[in-house]
């Protein structure tokens, strides 16, 4: 992998615009970005085990490959933590072997994107009603793991100005 790329995680539930805001930025910063390999793999919530394993594993292959073209940011709107908070949530058990790919990668930035915008549902979005309980979840889990991370909030605006701030400011 790239040493010096910086790894950035825009993180946090469902609907928070954390997809669109990793290509904007991969465009701002002239670099690439990973999507959420999980709508590549997955129609539906209705998924197993075994579909949750090859989505870490494609999540994981997809970050290292990304890794060797990206030009000083990789943005990517997923984790390895996301995968099991939404295992847990639906298959009420995380296999082991996600704890393992997590440990594969590490990032630089955590940003974890608060529920302050409209919930869009899009066909395999369906945690509208549970946005607050989520998104306590998706803190706690940072906070388990004392992993530092920059709160998003505010309009689309706010949220990349606070983004591109944060960023020129680290690195």
């Amino acid at each position: 992998m790239n040493n010096n790329v910086k790894l950035i995680c825009f993180y946090g539930p469902e609907s928070t615009g954390k997809s669109t805001m990793a290509k904007q930025m991969a465009a701002y910063y002239q670099t690439e970005f990973v999507p959420e390999v999980a709508r590549e793999i997955v129609s539906s919530n209705d998924f197993s085990l075994d579909d949750i394993v090859r989505i870490a594993k494609a999540q994981n292959e997809r970050v290292k490959e990304k890794m060797k073209t990206a030009n000083r940011f990789l943005f990517c709107d997923t984790d390895l933590i996301t995968t099991q908070i939404y295992c847990r949530h639906y298959l009420k058990t995380v296999p082991s072997i996600l704890y393992e790919f997590e440990k594969e990668i590490k990032y630089d930035q955590y940003f974890l994107f608060d529920i302050d915008v409209p919930w869009v549902a899009d066909g395999l979005r369906d945690l509208g009603t549970n946005r607050i309980e989520m998104f306590q979840t998706f803190e706690m889990e940072l906070s388990n793991r004392k992993i530092c991370y920059q709160l998003v909030t505010g309009t689309w605006g706010d949220r990349e100005k606070a983004i591109t701030k944060r960023l020129d400011m680290l690195f």
